[in-house]
């Protein structure tokens, strides 16, 4: 969702980071840049201006360490600030009243409500091991109350039966009886949208508000709907006291100006966002991560969660014992490549990565994108179980087959297993050093702790984007992606496969320190 600003912002940053030293007006024309920037992503006029406003306050006269550059300074200002727009601390639900807490989903037909209420319930159920209840208090959109029912059906998680003719208010009576009655440890309730702000709307929520007296009322928010959803924020808040905003479709081509303006405008935290259409697609809002993702400067700390959330431990163990003893064949390359889908995909965790933004343009110029991944995923399933145990096995004719067989061309069968040799002679190389792979990998996954990994970063420990950028050896270490792009993706990162790049401490994996590229 913030890539077009992302984009705009990294231009502008660049050129102050070539300057040796920085005057007013060069403070002033990025500012103007900085303003332009936000209008475009649809940010709320007031908000750029009380922006721009705190930054150039900050900026003018500030001391510049001398470990640091003029322009790097301005960067941090620019961050900071951003972190301090978007809500200082990270907020999640709060369970912390007498059961069953009745949370209730507010906001306009169509932004996603049903769908988040699913999603949160399932979060809720799986993560923080609770019982929960969801209950469809929609009865004007046809359908409603089914939808939720099947939701719930799908992922395990129980729904109020539907009873025909019954106001929304005594629904949501009914349901916080019914978890009362069933032990449950949150209620979960679904109201109804209408597609614009309306009296009868607001009414309809004042009433279940009383009746259920809710621990939490998030309001459901479109990303993609600009400057209005700020508006429609505004308005919930002053009827019925929003206590949270749930962001949907931020995966989609949205500006971002939206989630900018509404922390901003409404003074509530945006505690959780939706990034795609399955159920356990939800992430929380951590206002200094995303800052980070919008100025180029990576999200370490949540690829490193979603990771050990992802990654089958046992199954990384039993790859780190094999890659010991030197060995590494196409069901290795195989797993690894699967382990990077459920992390989002190639695109997914380059967008993660720190100073990353310029090398996604340049592989989706090359045509690098998950369809590669596929390709080669397509390739080995074409092969015998022999051959992929012993890659030698392949002979012209056999490749032949294999090609006919995945639908592609010879030489892409060349391509991979020149890949899946460089990976297996750097997992042979490591595996002699001292330490090596022992060290590399640590018995599979890597035990880190992600909130020990975000304070290294506030506190400076994590190396700065340059170093990484000198890690990642100018481009994607190692050899063999398909497609043209020099350098492919080593299978370094153990939990982490496929992923080569910059060491990070306490995070084991990640080789690949190689010359820098001109």
């Amino acid at each position: 969702m913030f890539e077009s600003l992302s984009d705009r912002l990294s231009g502008i940053f660049d050129k102050l980071s070539k300057r040796g030293a920085l005057s007013e007006s060069d403070v002033n024309a990025a500012l103007r840049e900085v303003r332009r920037a936000l209008i475009e992503a649809d940010v709320a006029l007031d908000v750029v201006r009380q922006f721009t406003e705190q930054v150039k306050q900050k900026a003018v006269g500030v001391e510049v360490i001398k470990s640091v550059s003029p322009g790097q300074m301005v960067i941090k200002l620019v961050h900071d600030q951003m972190v301090e727009m978007l809500g200082a601390d990270a907020k999640v639900i709060d369970l912390n009243a007498p059961s069953p807490v009745p949370i209730m989903m507010v906001g306009l037909q169509g932004s996603g409500k049903t769908t988040s209420t699913a999603k949160i319930a399932l979060r809720l159920q799986t993560r923080d091991r609770k019982k929960v209840l969801m209950a469809s208090l929609d009865t004007r959109r046809p359908a409603a109350q089914e939808q939720l029912r099947v939701l719930g059906e799908q992922n395990d998680i129980a729904t109020l039966p539907i009873v025909a003719g019954q106001t929304p208010t005594q629904i949501a009576e009914r349901a916080i009886n019914a978890a009362k009655l069933g032990g449950f440890d949150v209620v979960m309730l679904d109201t109804a949208g209408r597609t614009h702000v309306d009296e009868p709307l607001m009414v309809e929520m004042e009433e279940i508000r009383k009746v259920t007296n809710p621990h939490e009322i998030l309001l459901v928010a479109d990303s993609l709907t600009g400057q209005d959803a700020v508006n429609v924020a505004k308005s919930f808040d002053e009827r019925c006291d929003v206590t949270g905003i749930v962001l949907t479709r931020v995966d989609g081509d949205g500006r971002g100006g939206a989630a900018l303006s509404m922390r901003a405008v409404t003074g509530k935290p945006i505690k959780l966002m939706g990034t795609g259409e399955k159920a356990d697609a939800l992430e929380e809002f951590h206002p200094e991560r995303i800052a980070g993702r919008i100025l180029g400067m990576g999200d370490i700390v949540s690829l490193v969660e979603k990771a050990a959330e992802n990654i089958d431990a046992e199954k990384a163990a039993a790859a780190a014992e094999k890659l010991r003893k030197g060995k590494f064949d196409l069901e290795d390359l195989k797993d690894q490549l699967g382990q990077m889908a459920k992390l989002g995909g190639m695109s997914g965790i380059m967008g993660l990565m720190p100073g990353i933004g310029k090398l996604k343009k340049q592989m989706s110029a090359a045509n690098l994108d998950d369809s590669v991944v596929n390709r080669q995923v397509a390739i080995i399933n074409s092969m015998t179980r022999a051959e992929r145990r012993n890659p030698k096995l392949l002979n012209a004719s056999r490749k032949k087959r294999v090609a006919a067989g995945a639908g592609v061309q010879v030489s892409e069968i060349n391509k991979l297993l020149k890949m899946h040799r460089q990976m297996a002679d750097m997992m042979k190389m490591l595996g002699k050093k001292k330490g090596g792979l022992g060290g590399l990998f640590g018995g599979g996954m890597p035990q880190v702790d992600p909130a020990q990994l975000e304070e290294m970063q506030k506190s400076g420990q994590m190396p700065s984007m340059g170093d990484m950028a000198k890690g990642m050896g100018g481009g994607l270490p190692g050899g063999g992606l398909p497609g043209g792009l020099p350098g492919g993706l080593p299978g370094g990162m153990p939990g982490l496969p496929g992923l080569g790049g910059p060491k990070f401490p306490g995070l084991g994996g990640m080789p690949g320190k190689g010359k820098k590229k001109r």
